[in-house]
């Protein structure tokens, strides 16, 4: 049973992490015609032709969705291989979906931080 609960948590932080890219693609467009809309003078006619690009968000947003694809994928094989290992009485522990995990929050935290560190 907590073979099955594992794998239930990975499967609900690889949603989460997709949700998340998700957020970040929809607000970095948002943020974009937001602006666009903003800085345009009074009086001007809007040309729908021109639409913003939406930069490094809709980037980072689509490589999260990715991960998190990856992730749901990868907790599956884990899960599968415990069970197998449970059932012949030879578990031994992996890491590798542990570190995927850490490498890819430090790696969208830096992300992020040098992000916003330039766009101030």
């Amino acid at each position: 049973m907590a073979n099955e609960r594992t794998f239930l948590s990975w499967i609900r932080t690889s949603i989460g992490i997709m949700a998340f890219g998700f957020v970040v693609e929809k607000f970095g467009l948002f943020i974009k015609q937001l602006s666009y809309f903003i800085s345009r003078e009074p009086g001007q006619i809007v040309a729908f032709g021109h639409a913003p690009t939406p930069g490094y968000s809709s980037v980072f947003g689509i490589s999260l969705i990715g991960l998190g694809a990856v992730m749901g994928v990868l907790a599956f094989v884990r899960y599968r291989k415990v069970e197998c290992q449970i059932d012949s009485d030879t578990y031994q522990p992996s890491l590798i979906l542990d570190i995927l995990l850490t490498l890819s929050l430090f790696a969208i935290g830096m992300f992020l931080i040098i992000y916003l560190i330039h766009s101030i």
